[in-house]
């Protein structure tokens, strides 16, 4: 459980990174790197609390 809270909260990291690039440097491949990742971070986040509230039903 502790390594999934690290890695999901380093992918945000990485996003927040990518923003702060784009902020920077005005660059659209920054923005767009950043929102896949946020994307996919959420994605897999929905899924893990799916799971976590399924083994709670049974």
């Amino acid at each position: 459980m502790l390594i999934i809270r690290w890695f999901a909260l380093a992918l945000l990291l990485a996003a927040a990174v990518c923003f702060g690039l784009y902020a920077l440097t005005g660059q659209a491949r920054y923005k767009r790197i950043g929102f896949a990742i946020f994307k996919w971070t959420v994605i897999a986040g929905v899924g893990f609390f799916t799971v976590l509230l399924i083994e709670r039903l049974r």
